[in-house]
């Protein structure tokens, strides 16, 4: 594994998914003469691996860019670059996770490290609202929507900037600004990415995301009175906040006391949201209050619905369908089911097994994953799995394709069967806690 540079300086590697593992080099190593980022390696999120962080971003002192391998590689890593730290750079770990990566990484001799939030947290000039989770898919990006709504009609200029989601080029992905449906195509973007973007694009909100989180601050700045972060899996907002908000999950309670970096944001929450208060299980509410006795009693709680919607609900009924459901909240997040699956439930129709039918990489998913079952992720990280996806959906017998992703699937994929669409959008439940919190935090930054 080659892995070159100069001697002398401390040698650190950087395991990441794409996304705040760049962020963190960017602002703690990029410009340090005494360190030398050897390598990323790569988890979570297929096909990233191979790839080079490209000199166009990684700075002057690294002008042949970063390898990025594989974290299977990770031993031989350590051992032949002769790796001094590890830095531990991604989300939506198990706290026993972290700590089976630490003592791999101590016991072959290098330290373990992870970069606190004050150190990787960015300063705006204008004030913040972080809307973050203890897990991945508890319904982050329709609570920002709805304080999205509630800024338009207080008559501010609100500014979305999306955590990272580098999955594909990253020499075009330094600055991203997403205003229409062609920038989509512009920056290659992944059904990943369409499924957070889309929305905003609609909405016709200003949409930034990238790499280069430094540069992205400034022109968000000079976009909007106000930047809505709106966070990715369950990690630390790259923006120091005037208001932290965290989303917890009545269906995983639990998880937010034994996540990583999960239980950090909810410890430092100003205000957490049970966004899926409505049918949670029983005694889940109460896990989830005992947690925030623990770990946060000065938050303010506020309670919630992910409301389901469906373009044509008449259409379910007695029908077969396959349902899709986001890629990352049914894979690595644990997830079994979402917004398609609620909505084929409640609307009585039939849901079709789609695994006997997956091809290609879907088949090897459902293979690492086997808590899902009845629903097909909606994975899309290169052309080859987009045609993956495509031959499972039209391969599943079935009526339609109930689809609970945000992206247009039957434009994207070029559908021959029937695509019937489900989206979340957040409802607060009693008083508008949540609201009031966003005004009260206007107030006192002053925004004009």
């Amino acid at each position: 594994m080659e892995m070159t540079g100069r001697r002398g300086r401390k040698r650190v590697l950087i395991m990441g998914a794409g996304g705040r593992d760049f962020h963190d080099f960017n602002l703690l190593f990029r410009d340090d003469p005494d360190t030398e980022v050897v390598a990323f390696t790569a988890a979570q999120i297929p096909f990233l691996a191979g790839r080079s962080y490209p000199p166009s971003l990684s700075g002057p002192l690294y002008p042949e860019g970063i390898p990025v391998f594989d974290e299977g590689a990770l031993p031989a890593l350590i051992t032949d670059g002769r790796v001094d730290e590890v830095l531990l750079a991604y989300s939506d770990l198990s706290h026993r996770r972290v700590m089976e990566i630490a003592s791999e990484v101590l016991a072959l001799g290098a330290d373990f490290r992870l970069a606190g939030p004050e150190r990787t947290m960015l300063q705006a000039a204008v004030p913040v609202v972080a809307v973050c989770a203890v897990r991945t898919g508890c319904g982050k990006s329709p609570v920002t929507r709805y304080l999205v709504g509630q800024l338009l009609k207080a008559g501010r200029r609100p500014v979305v900037v999306r955590h990272p989601m580098a999955y594909g080029r990253l020499d075009i992905r330094g600055v991203e600004l997403f205003r229409e449906p062609a920038d989509l195509d512009r920056y290659q973007c992944t059904l990943e990415e369409r499924e957070e973007f889309e929305p905003w694009i609609a909405m016709g909100v200003p949409l930034f995301a990238g790499i280069d989180y430094g540069a992205i601050l400034r022109l968000a700045e000079l976009e909007g009175d106000l930047i809505l972060w709106d966070g990715g899996n369950n990690d630390l907002p790259f923006f120091r906040p005037d208001l932290h908000i965290v989303l917890v999950d009545p269906f995983r309670a639990g998880d937010e006391a034994t996540f990583y970096p999960g239980l950090v944001n909810l410890r430092r929450a100003d205000l957490v949201v049970l966004a899926k208060s409505e049918g949670a299980p029983p005694g889940s509410i109460g896990t989830i209050r005992a947690s925030l006795d623990r770990f946060n009693p000065r938050a303010a709680v506020a309670e919630g619905s992910l409301v389901v919607q469906v373009d044509d609900p008449g259409r379910l009924k007695g029908r077969r369908v396959v349902v899709v459901e986001d890629g990352p909240t049914v894979t690595h997040g644990g997830m079994a089911f979402g917004a398609a699956t609620v909505a084929a439930r409640s609307h009585g129709a039939t849901i079709v097994d789609p695994r006997p039918f997956a091809t290609g990489s879907l088949a090897t998913v459902y293979r690492d994953y086997p808590h899902i079952e009845g629903v097909v992720p909606a994975m899309g990280y290169s052309e080859e799995q987009l045609g993956d996806l495509r031959e499972t959906l039209e391969g599943t017998p079935c009526d339609l394709i109930l689809s609970g992703t945000p992206a247009d699937l039957g434009g994207i994929l070029g559908l021959r069967r029937p695509v019937l669409r489900v989206g979340y959008e957040f409802r607060e439940a009693g008083e508008p806690l949540l609201a009031r919190a966003l005004m009260k935090m206007l107030a006192r930054g002053g925004v004009s």
